[in-house]
């Protein structure tokens, strides 16, 4: 993995080689759609470069981005580099308060501002004064157009060199324990780490396949940014296709029929779900063993799924049910759980042909090493690591080991064959009142396997005992107010939680479960933007209720 290439050398030898190849599709509306070859997105990232260093910012000025997927978040961005700035991207779903903070923590010097939908909200987050350039695909404002600066300037020239240290960009994590905090990458290691990814991708799908792929995750999070956006921009042959909305995403999806696909354990939960809704449960099952009829079915299912084409399908961010892996692979998905963070670039851990079992999150990576403490926690040395901690040297000196290694905070176990398989978060275990420690991910998981149940969260710190916080299926809620639904899933409910805590040692089982009144989302602030659970929220919205619970003797309860 020897890097003697950066990654602006390979975007440039794209543009010389790829000119006529499509590299970005990007849905427009009322059914058009738009391709950008390498000449024409090089073409646009030029002139903008342009326009940024005529403006005169310092060498490495953070500039911001505050959109959903888009082609020109990828122009953006390479302009950015080009210019010889840092890129700094929001999730596009933040609050005012969130932009404002990561825009004045950054020092943002400009902001592009795309596809968004609650604009209106977030404008009160940006401090007055800062430049601002909207997107083609931007909310209606007054602001400076992207095709204004098109028009009115010349394409940077030649080939601007960045140094292997200079920051490529700052990923502001998505604030599941507190505050955001800014990870800095510096180029030579965003490089080394899509290089390393682009290699494991075409060692599964074939040198010579055409990849295709769908960008939807937040390009604000790392996952996306690394395993999408920046090892197309290794390979070249990549092509992207993104999504226009939630309604369309299925037939974006089956524009794209992509060859290798990424997603999130809720989102994989989701596709699922929506196929029961379509098909019970126990017929599918029926169906699937069936050897000739289980293929035909199972391929059915992918194609409306539109991922018949994909020949390798991958999640992460988060702890996915083993059982939801193994039904993907009996519909003929090759589904793989891998394991990195923010701060390696994503280039950390994943599951082979050869070794992988559902359950654990693949073997380390080209280059990577890795070790566990003496308490069990994963310790991490990445070619994708972290220059550190934007402004907070005294995380750094907190987060890395003597030797180099990064304290990931995830505790776990490695297998004689190099599996490792996570057990849990080091700061989410928490004592019961009986003095013992119970850590939540892998009942969690248990709880999630179910058809029943979207989304669960296991708490009950200082209580007697454990408890589980259940949101249901999505299309099982609007059925709830039907006396005899309400009362058929109850039943179901209290028969997991027999069936969960039969698995479990006496100090970890649940007394109970807690039906939430609402799904959680990232909107009411009880998930972050990548779809992870606030825990102190989620453990708020219950905590009036739950010393009545406690004293009851029921096994289900609707908060």
């Amino acid at each position: 993995m020897a890097t003697s290439k950066l990654m602006l050398d390979y975007i440039y030898d794209h543009e010389a080689t790829l000119a006529e190849r499509v590299y970005l599709t990007q849905p427009l509306g009322d059914g058009l759609v738009a391709d950008f070859t390498w000449g024409q997105v090089l073409e646009q990232s030029r002139r903008m470069a342009t326009y940024l260093q005529a403006q005169g910012f310092e060498p490495g000025s953070r500039i911001s981005i505050l959109s959903k997927n888009c082609a020109h978040f990828f122009m953006a961005e390479i302009a950015i580099w080009m210019a010889g700035y840092t890129t700094v991207a929001i999730f596009p779903t933040e609050t005012a308060e969130t932009v404002r903070y990561v825009l004045e923590h950054s020092g943002a010097s400009l902001l592009f501002v795309g596809k968004l939908d609650t604009w209106e909200q977030q404008v009160p987050g940006v401090p007055a004064g800062l430049p601002c350039i909207a997107f083609p695909l931007a909310p209606k404002t007054s602001l400076k157009t992207w095709d204004s600066v098109m028009a009115d300037n010349k394409p940077m020239p030649g080939r601007p060199k960045r140094n292997a240290k200079d920051l490529a960009m700052i990923i502001y994590t998505s604030g599941s324990t507190g505050q955001p905090k800014g990870v800095m990458h510096s180029f030579e290691r965003v490089t080394k780490a899509s290089e390393g990814m682009m290699h494991d991708m075409k060692s599964r799908i074939g040198q010579d396949t055409e990849n295709r792929v769908m960008s939807y995750l937040p390009l604000a999070h790392v996952f996306e940014r690394a395993w999408i956006e920046c090892t197309s921009m290794v390979d070249g042959k990549t092509h992207v296709f993104f999504a226009e909305t939630l309604d369309t995403f299925v037939k974006d999806l089956n524009r794209a029929r992509p060859t290798s696909f990424i997603s999130v354990p809720r989102l994989w939960l989701k596709f699922q779900q929506g196929v029961f809704a379509k098909m019970p449960p126990k017929k599918i099952d029926r169906l699937l063993r069936i050897p000739i009829a289980g293929k035909l079915v199972g391929k059915k299912i992918l194609k409306g799924l539109g991922l018949d084409a994909a020949l390798l399908a991958g999640s992460g961010s988060a702890p996915i049910p083993a059982e939801l892996i193994n039904w993907y692979r009996r519909l003929g998905l090759n589904l793989v759980e891998g394991y990195a963070m923010t701060e390696d670039f994503a280039y950390s851990h994943n599951s082979t042909p050869e070794i992988n079992a559902p359950g654990c999150v693949g073997v380390p990576l080209e280059g990577v090493l890795v070790r566990l403490s003496e308490e069990g926690e994963i310790l991490i040395k990445s070619p994708g690591q972290m220059v550190g901690y934007y402004k907070r040297p005294d995380l750094d000196a907190e987060v890395f080991t003597e030797d180099g290694y990064f304290r990931t905070g995830d505790r776990g176990e490695r297998r004689a064959d190099g599996l490792l398989k996570i057990t849990g978060r080091v700061k989410e275990l928490f004592k019961t009142s009986k003095g013992k420690y119970v850590s939540p991910a892998p009942i969690e998981n248990k709880i999630n396997a179910h058809p029943l149940v979207e989304m669960s969260m296991v708490s009950g710190v200082g209580q007697v005992s454990a408890y589980a916080l259940l949101v249901l299926a999505e299309d099982i809620r609007p059925k709830l107010n039907d006396p005899a639904v309400r009362k058929d899933v109850e039943k179901q409910l209290t028969e997991l939680l027999h069936e969960v805590n039969r698995d479990l040692a006496d100090y970890e089982q649940l007394r109970m479960f807690v039906v939430a009144a609402e799904p959680w989302s990232i909107e009411s602030g009880l998930l972050t933007p990548t779809m992870k659970i606030r825990r102190n929220r989620i453990e708020a919205s219950v905590e009036k209720n739950l010393d009545t619970f406690y004293a009851s003797k029921g096994a289900v309860y609707w908060a």
